[in-house]
């Protein structure tokens, strides 16, 4: 079963959590450090990647080292057509749709397209959205920020993702925001679309997890919380508990 299809049908059970871990903000060790307490915490997919600048070659050396030590599937979260391996189970072949840099719109997706068809990894197409604060990847990405509560324009975009045809819609607010994307924005694309919706940015706890799922999120993602902490099962033992 291709990884795609394991996130549909994990979804008909429960909502989803994804464990981001950027390459970039530590070393190999403590990647696969928190890896193996994210999965004992219950995490349900590893996404790896960022918004910074990261080459094949640590993204090979972080995703080798933690599949040694799990069975969860590994998806590459690309800030770039750089961050792309072979040793990963899948990529997401993704749109920064609000971005102004056409590199983050189509250029990255045509210069690796080759690439990825050689490695036969498999693609996943997923519509990305910047709301604010943004944070880093809303600078790097170039991105027309949306308003965290701006339903119209949250919505038009979702709607021109599903018409697309991207498999996965994502809302990130940035990694390390100070707030999340606003509810009323989830529930408002979560009644006019079909294709799954997962949320990232500024979810530390229970309560904002709980929130954002109770608004109809299918998958929440972390990477930040789990960064930053002293216990890093704790953390995300507390926020998976929404699910």
């Amino acid at each position: 079963m291709n990884v795609y299809n394991e996130i549909v049908n994990g979804l008909r059970f429960k909502k989803l959590h994804m464990t981001l871990i950027d390459p970039a903000s530590q070393g190999v060790e403590k990647a696969v450090f928190i890896a193996q307490k994210a999965e004992k915490a219950g995490t349900d997919f590893f996404m790896i990647g960022g918004s910074t600048k990261i080459d094949s070659r640590l993204m090979d050396k972080t995703i080798t080292e933690i599949k040694k030590t799990t069975d969860k599937r590994v998806i590459i979260f690309p800030g770039s057509s750089e961050m792309i391996s072979k040793n990963a189970d899948a990529i997401y072949y993704m749109m920064l749709m609000n971005s102004l840099n056409h590199d983050f719109i189509i250029g990255h997706q045509v210069r690796s397209s080759i690439l990825l068809k050689k490695m036969d990894i498999e693609t996943i197409s997923m519509g990305y959205l910047i709301f604010e604060p943004g944070m880093t990847v809303g600078r790097v990405g170039s991105a027309r920020l949306i308003e965290r509560d701006d339903e119209n324009s949250a919505l038009a975009y979702a709607l021109t993702a599903e018409m697309f045809g991207f498999k996965l819609l994502y809302l990130e607010s940035g990694s390390g925001s100070p707030t999340h994307v606003g509810e009323n924005v989830i529930k408002r694309i979560k009644s006019e679309i079909n294709i799954p919706v997962i949320v990232g940015g500024g979810i530390r706890d229970y309560d904002a997890a709980s929130s954002i799922l109770n608004a109809g999120a299918d998958i929440i993602v972390t990477g930040t919380v789990i960064e930053k902490s002293d216990n890093v099962y704790s953390a995300l033992k507390e926020i998976i508990g929404a699910i």
